[in-house]
């Protein structure tokens, strides 16, 4: 009896550490070259309906888990890579946009 309260805890942790490693669900800060920090709002996509596994697992898989694994530069945004997936005018504001750079982007 004691030995399977102790395996199922310890089976609880087990699977868990995935939630414990996981991106927050609040703001996180990327640099963003020379016009500035990047900060990318989970919650601001969360809102919108989107899950984690939209963007970094199954076909799209435009991300990669563990933040700095991906080399995120604009040249690959205005192709349709990264957040240019959906930031391209028709699901979101466009990251060509004139008016696109301050919303991301903070000096």
């Amino acid at each position: 009896m004691r030995f399977t309260s102790i395996s199922s805890v310890a089976l609880a942790l087990v699977l868990s550490i995935g939630n414990a490693l996981a991106v927050p669900t609040g703001k996180v800060e990327f640099e963003g070259g020379p016009m500035g920090k990047v900060t990318f709002d989970a919650k601001v996509h969360s809102d919108k309906g989107l899950k984690c596994a939209d963007c970094h697992m199954g076909a799209s898989k435009l991300f990669e888990m563990k933040k700095g694994k991906d080399k995120i530069t604009m040249v690959a945004m205005n192709e349709g890579k990264f957040c240019g997936a959906c930031h391209d005018g028709k699901k979101a504001h466009s990251v060509k946009a004139p008016d696109a750079c301050a919303k991301c982007h903070k000096k």
